[in-house]
């Protein structure tokens, strides 16, 4: 009994020594290191690292970059629970201690005292942890640790236990990306805190330990075993009583990978967003906390998407079936490895037999059964999850395929039917101008174990499709403050990330030609009424070669006012325009519009719109004749803040914008509580108001007829096609809103199609809904525009005594000669000889 007395007596006296060595040490560490310490006041205004994110002008969220995904979470904002199960997990003394624990302290010594230097665990307190996670680094040495507690030590005095909670809760990993609890529950749950269960709280409780090894996406079993863990120590506290945990304990694990959700689809413009920030502010603006505010319309932006793909996608109907993306896929996992080994792509496991029937028992293991379909379609169902879904365009695998419907395994793991309406279309594409014959039944299309395309209609029926063959664009903006509202660059930005609508240099075709046709009316030789020759024309190309440009018609409709010419996109007219104008005077006069002189070719070919420029330059250009003549930038970022939502602006765009009821004198105008300059006027407001009336003769009677459709008074616009049908185009616009669009292939190569076919029906498409509702918008005609009869052939003003006639407008300081019979009856002679096709030399 006295042996066992000493004993104790000598343990107690051991420990009270250990102690006291311990903190005596602490407290001569204290004295070492305090010199050197970071000042913990900093953290009282500490910015966390939080990603670049971008929305549109009415705060949709559009895009996020950066490493670090985080969503700043305020104290009083934590779900209680959330706080009881990290405590339980960590730290369940957090409340009451002075920010170290004391057993810990103990622990850290007797590890340094084994190892020799190193600590291995040293329960760290949360205090602790915030001190090593903002202020230390994370190297596991006697050094760190001390430092650790001492900064704990500090911090505890200088911040409320919130305030340390907060710090610890927004900065910690909790894996796949995920820094901070907010972003965890939305990475994992696609959910916010509040929302969590208790299960789903205590299984993001348990990732600050180890993130990888308690991931539930990469072992749901240990992070299972973990989550339980958490729950028990919570019940064991007094956080929740019996039922919540045995409920709690019960539940599965539910954990998903879920990516940032994107309230609109703007790739293309978040993409140029990212860029600009980069410029603007180097590598920092992945973690400062930067949010750019674009000038993009949430509601527009949905339009322009879908229209460019639908458009799309009846453009590759039109041109037939290429084929399944991939052929005769095996099913089963186990028949994927034994034709790969067949096909010598796996050499190593095909000599190993150990490995070789491991991975066939795992491929048996994972078996996959699908309801209506008596088979293993294990690898089949991995095939689609590896497979991108681009733009409407889903994967499917073809598990039946025989009389007039095709069964196919879809990605959500069921078997859909395509009926006969979704697949009738599928002729075999033999070249851009040419199909095959119709397909009587699905096995002539696709058969079982062939990955193909399927979209879903608005009745939920599935149609066989295919990614487009040709790309595209869609520009929009506002025509006075020459904002950017809508842009897709392409059918979709993960299949290609070309952003074609300010990449691309494309030729402009006929959608060029009333900028050539404004510069004469503005210079005033020439009118809306004024006749010239549609006959044929021959010029030396610089070689030996002539060049003869005809219409797309190949018909000459011999002397033709100006309206009917626009209307009819009228090749060898608008060359006569231009020769008439002079290429000097018309390039000059171009520059207004935003064209480069750079780029403008010093020909005549240029009033056929041989110049290449991108689909944005062409929307900018025709946003001066929406506008009324007044010289726009095209812009898309409207306000940067860093901070997060209550932050202050530090930019704010303020460009230079149209303004019709401004005078002479006025240098700025406010415009959404900003001032504005006013924006330089580059043509003559009546000049500009002609040409509109012209262009909307193209959608009354022209090749754009199909725009009629829509019922709309206040539209006007152009068709193009260039050479070859590489290119095809429609640029139009109202008072409110100015759209371009642009149909072709990335390698160049015939489309063959018209602008009319190909890229008419998506500005409608897209116009159809953007002014859906919307009022009219037709500008007041300026005063200097005036009516005056005329008679259609001559262009000629008739005198008020001169019976028919047509009415046309005119700027009142450029109008025509009144009509003689003599004139008349010369230019009729004269029709009947340049009209007979005879060519014209413009040598």
């Amino acid at each position: 009994m006295k042996f066992l007395s000493t004993l104790i007596l000598s343990l107690f006296s051991t420990l009270v020594a250990l102690v006291g060595a311990t903190f005596l040490a602490v407290i001569g560490a204290g004295i070492y290191f305090a010199p050197g310490l970071p000042d913990v006041r900093q953290l009282e205004n500490f910015e966390l690292h939080t990603p670049l994110r971008i929305y549109t002008h009415d705060g949709k969220q559009i895009g996020e970059f950066g490493e670090e995904r985080r969503i700043p979470v305020d104290f009083n904002a934590i779900p209680q629970p959330m706080i009881d199960a990290l405590i339980a997990a960590e730290d369940q003394s957090y409340f009451d201690h002075v920010g170290v624990d004391p057993r810990g302290l103990i622990r850290a010594a007797v590890e340094l005292a084994q190892s020799g230097g190193t600590i291995q665990s040293g329960g760290s307190t949360i205090t602790m942890q915030v001190a090593r996670n903002y202020l230390l680094t994370l190297d596991q040495t006697f050094t760190r640790k001390i430092r650790e507690i001492l900064l704990a030590l500090q911090m505890e005095q200088v911040l409320s236990k919130e305030d340390i909670f907060e710090l610890y809760v927004n900065k910690i990993f909790l894996g796949n990306r995920a820094y901070g609890i907010a972003s965890a529950a939305e990475t994992y749950y696609d959910k916010p805190l509040a929302e969590l269960t208790l299960a789903q709280t205590a299984m993001i409780a348990g990732l600050p330990k180890a993130p990888s090894a308690f991931n539930p996406l990469a072992n749901s079993e240990r992070s299972l075993i973990r989550r339980n863990w958490i729950l028990f120590r919570m019940r064991e506290l007094g956080l929740i009583d019996e039922t919540a945990y045995q409920q709690a304990v019960q539940a599965p694990v539910t954990a998903q990978h879920h990516e940032t959700q994107l309230e609109v689809e703007a790739a293309y413009v978040a993409e140029m967003a990212r860029q600009y920030a980069i410029e603007e502010y180097g590598d920092d603006a992945y973690i400062g906390g930067y949010s750019i505010y674009t000038t993009l319309d949430s509601e527009l932006q949905p339009y322009a998407r879908l229209a460019l793909a639908e458009g799309l996608l009846a453009y590759d109907r039109r041109h037939g079936w290429r084929g399944p993306e991939q052929q005769n896929l095996p099913a089963s996992l186990v028949e994927a490895q034994e034709q790969t080994e067949t096909q010598g792509l796996e050499e190593e496991l095909a000599e190993s037999p150990e490995i070789r029937e491991t991975a066939r028992q795992a491929a048996e293991r994972s078996q996959t059964q699908v309801e209506g379909f008596d088979g293993d379609v294990s690898n089949w169902l991995q095939v689609l999850s590896r497979t991108p879904r681009y733009g409407l365009l889903e994967p499917a695998i073809v598990v039946e395929s025989s009389g007039r419907e095709m069964q196919v395994l879809t990605r959500d793991n069921s078997i859909r039917t395509i009926p006969w309406e979704g697949l009738e279309w599928a002729q075999p594409y033999l070249s851009p101008h040419s199909r095959g014959a119709a397909p009587t039944s699905a096995e002539q299309i696709a058969e079982r174990g062939d990955l193909v395309r399927v979209v879903e209609n608005e009745e939920g029926e599935l149609r066989l499709s295919q990614r487009p063959d040709a790309e595209g664009s869609v520009v929009v903006q506002d025509p006075q403050t020459g904002a950017i509202v809508a842009l897709q660059g392409g059918f979709d930005f993960n299949a290609s990330k070309f952003n074609r609508a300010v990449q691309a240099l494309r030729q402009s075709g006929s959608i060029f030609k009333p900028f050539i046709y404004l510069a004469a009316l503005e210079n005033g030789e020439m009118n809306a009424a004024s006749v010239v020759n549609d006959a044929p024309v021959v010029q030396e190309d610089g070689s030996d070669t002539l060049w003869r440009p005809v219409n797309s018609s190949r018909d000459f409709l011999g002397p033709t006012r100006l309206r009917p010419a626009l209307a009819r996109s009228r090749n060898l007219v608008t060359i006569r325009i231009l020769r008439s104008m002079g290429l000097g005077y018309t390039i000059d006069y171009l520059k207004g519009f935003g064209f480069a002189s750079e780029q403008l070719p010093r020909g005549l070919s240029l009033a056929l719109g041989s110049a290449s420029l991108t689909p944005l330059e062409m929307t900018n250009a025709y946003a001066v004749l929406a506008n009324g003549g007044y010289k726009v930038t095209p812009w898309f970022i409207d306000r940067v803040t860093r901070g997060g939502e209550n932050a202050n602006n530090i930019f704010e765009a303020t460009p230079a914008v149209a303004c019709r009821e401004c005078d002479e004198q006025q240098e700025t105008v406010e415009l959404d509580g900003r001032e504005h300059p006013v924006a330089p006027r580059v043509a003559d407001a009546e000049a500009v108001y002609i040409l509109r009336d012209m262009l909307r003769d193209v959608i009354e009677s022209g090749t754009g007829r199909g725009a009629l459709s829509l019922n709309r008074e206040d539209i006007v616009g152009k068709t193009g096609t260039t050479n070859n049908q590489r290119d095809a185009w429609f640029a139009g616009f109202n008072s409110d809103l100015v759209a371009a669009v642009w149909v072709g292939k990335d390698s160049n190569e015939t489309i063959a199609e018209y602008g009319s076919q190909a890229a008419l029906p998506i500005w409608k498409d897209f116009m159809g809904n953007a002014l859906e509702g919307q009022p009219e918008a037709w500008p007041e005609r300026p005063d200097g525009v005036v009516t005056a009869r005329v008679d259609p052939d001559t262009g000629r003003r008739l005198h008020d005594d001169q019976p028919g006639g047509i009415s046309e407008l005119f700027d009142a300081e450029h109008l025509p000669d009144f009509q003689t019979r003599r004139i008349s009856r010369e230019l009729e002679e004269a029709s009947g000889s340049e009209g007979s096709g005879a060519a014209e030399s413009i040598f």
